[in-house]
């Protein structure tokens, strides 16, 4: 008699937005990033993970393509400390080609200049604190329309469904030049309004809403001076699908304009 084979169960990996706050998050063990290892903890192992980071804003689309990427120390201002500090994970030229196959529509580009910046790695740092998961970049074109980059998104998914982990790494609410430095607990009214705002369109599934922020009224603009830290977040919700669901981490605001909510698909 003939043994059954149980085929393989197939695991669809999550989406994630991190409201990744200020690099010297990296330091702390705070709300979020006591979230953030949790989430390393529970999510299952992916076999790589591709971030679309809002601090690689360029002209283009570009993937990383190194083998061993380097970290780079995007900020100024901290500890001498966070100078020092490495994220050696591996990079995947596997899943680089992966994704310029997919995005060659869009003139996707292989790139081995660039590494991990601040918007990956500090978050990275705790979520997979080992660094062995192989991590691939993408760039955010700076000349494109926010539906452009949800489309990105939504032909990315695909990975999800072959173990990749699809993350974005930015801030719903972004607006450092009107930072309350002095109140690290406290929200400005128009933070509140702008983030409930896009919190009810992604529960609601209503992603062109997200897409078209910039007509809700004058507290998007105040949110969103500048879209770099708000566009990761279309790339995870074009990779949504219709077996997701969706939940928020660390809804809160600090310093009165910076949104650290994480937003979760699984």
């Amino acid at each position: 008699m003939q043994d059954c084979v149980k085929p393989e169960q197939k695991t669809t990996m999550p989406a994630i937005f991190f409201g990744h706050g200020s690099p010297g998050n990296v330091l702390e063990n705070n709300q979020a990033t006591s979230m953030w290892a949790r989430l390393g903890k529970e999510l299952p192992t992916p076999k790589g993970i591709i971030c679309i980071s809002a601090h690689w804003y360029t002209q283009g689309v570009g993937v990383t393509s190194s083998e061993n990427p380097k970290t780079i120390h995007d900020f100024g201002g901290f500890p001498a400390v966070m100078y020092e500090m490495q994220y050696p994970a591996p990079g995947s030229p596997e899943l680089a080609a992966k994704i310029t196959s997919i995005l060659s529509e869009e003139g996707a580009v292989l790139d081995d200049s660039w590494g991990f910046d601040h918007g990956t790695w500090c978050v990275l740092k705790k979520v997979f604190p080992k660094a062995n998961i192989p991590v691939v970049q993408l760039s955010i074109h700076s000349g494109k329309p926010p539906s452009f980059h949800f489309n990105l998104g939504r032909k990315l998914a695909v990975l999800r469904e072959q173990g990749y982990l699809i993350i974005g790494s930015g801030n719903i609410v972004h607006n450092l030049s009107v930072m309350d430095w002095g109140g690290r607990n406290s929200c400005f009214d128009w933070a509140k309004i702008f983030g409930d705002y896009i919190r009810n369109a992604i529960l609601n599934n209503q992603p062109e809403s997200v897409i078209n922020y910039a007509k809700f009224g004058p507290e998007a603009p105040q949110s969103v001076p500048h879209p770099d830290h708000f566009l990761p977040l279309l790339y995870v919700l074009g990779a949504r699908t219709s077996e997701d669901k969706v939940r928020f981490e660390t809804n809160y605001v600090e310093y009165g304009s910076l949104d650290m909510t994480t937003v979760v698909l699984s």
